[in-house]
């Protein structure tokens, strides 16, 4: 599959590449330091360069409990077939004598191909290394993002009440976890470098993982979740990544989590509203911005303009911050209306005939079954800004 090519400016690239590299030597060199001050630097024990946390792969151990574990997982359905569960697949509930059963045919089947050599020869096949590259660096994106989202939903576990909602933090838990493992094996399987986090997928994970309480929840499942959607909504209904509709369809979950979590135990006015919470998010958000920008090269190699891609991110996550409470200290819509004016000036500048568009009401995902899943829960693009 070959990918027709959009137009990008080589100056302003360059530009937001030398600002993106010195940015990252700043931020990094200045959470080193604190480090060393005995002050809060880096929150994650996470290395970028090696793309594993601190401790290395560790893949002895993994292989021992979380991938027995996933195998040995057993089903409250047959074991318990009173209870009110019910949380066997069709598959599972065929295949219920056989105790290595953890993962689904679809994962286990896509985790078999992602290390074999006929998986990488179909790669090689339907991408030119351009292309390869490019699907690589936006997938690591949030591949950093899901090491994060393990540390964060493992964090938030001991802030949310109820056993119910301490059992939905713990599924996510274990999905950020699998997620993290598969798409990693999925991005090496590529053959090509794996880029270290940029300076803005940084500062937005460092700043879900120190958000304060419940604010981690507006960090993840709103805002760092929702670009996840975003990109496996794009990139799922390619040659060789069809895993990432089962990836879709758990941030699709993962999403509506604070939402209901909230209906349960609602947010007073203070915590929603007080102008320190609101700040903090916009905060959390803002890095989403230049991330945008900076991802323009690689989305124009697949054929994808980047800026309707960032308003469509930008629409979603604020459709779920209003749903879920979180107030920002500008009104989400304003918000929206502010980032669209940005990226209709910068494309004037930097595009011959550039005429203003309204990113906010565009959609990238491209997947049928994945756009069904997002109108049920954003509902049509056309009408949501």
């Amino acid at each position: 599959m070959h990918f027709d090519k959009l137009p990008i400016n080589q100056k302003a690239l360059t530009v937001n590449r030398e600002l993106e590299r010195a940015a990252n030597g700043a931020i990094r060199a200045y959470d080193a330091l604190k480090s060393k001050v005995g002050l809060r630097g880096r929150a994650a024990a996470y290395d970028d360069h090696a793309y594993e946390f601190v401790g290395g792969a560790n893949e002895t151990m993994r292989k021992k409990h979380y991938d027995k574990s996933l195998r040995l997982l057993w089903k409250a359905e047959a074991a318990a077939p009173w209870s009110s569960f019910k949380d066997a697949t069709d598959g599972e509930k065929e295949l219920m004598g056989m105790a290595e059963r953890g993962m689904s045919a679809d994962e286990k089947a896509a985790r078999a191909r992602i290390s074999s050599a006929e998986f990488r020869a179909l790669l090689d096949a339907e991408y030119t290394l351009a292309e390869k590259k490019a699907i690589v660096a936006i997938l690591s994106a949030i591949g950093h993002g899901e090491a994060y989202a393990w540390l964060v939903s493992a964090s938030t576990l001991t802030d949310v009440k109820s056993t119910g909602a301490k059992a939905a933090v713990t599924m996510q838990v274990v999905e950020e976890a699998k997620h993290f493992v598969v798409l990693r094996e999925l991005i090496q399987a590529f053959g090509v470098d794996i880029p270290r986090q940029s300076a803005w997928e940084y500062l937005m994970l460092e700043g879900a993982l120190k958000a304060k309480g419940l604010n981690k929840f507006f960090g993840m499942n709103v805002l760092v979740e929702t670009i996840a959607l975003n990109i496996f909504g794009l990139l799922s209904d390619k040659p060789g990544l069809e895993i990432l509709r089962l990836f879709h369809l758990d941030e699709s979950r993962h999403t509506a989590l604070p939402d209901n979590y909230f209906k349960e135990f609602p947010m007073t006015a203070w915590e929603a509203k007080n102008p320190a919470a609101r700040m903090s998010r916009l905060l959390m958000a803002l890095p989403a911005v230049p991330l945008v920008f900076f991802l323009e090269a690689e989305a124009a190699e697949i054929g994808v303009d980047v800026f309707e891609f960032g308003g469509s991110i930008m629409r979603k996550a604020f459709t779920l911050a209003d749903r879920a409470g979180f107030a920002l200290p500008i009104p989400s819509k304003q918000l929206l209306a502010i980032f669209n004016s940005a990226f209709n000036a910068y494309c004037s500048l930097t595009r011959e005939g550039h005429v203003w568009r309204d990113y906010a009401s565009a959609e990238t995902t491209r997947g049928a079954a994945e756009a069904a899943v997002e109108r049920e829960i954003f509902g049509d693009p056309a009408h949501a800004a």
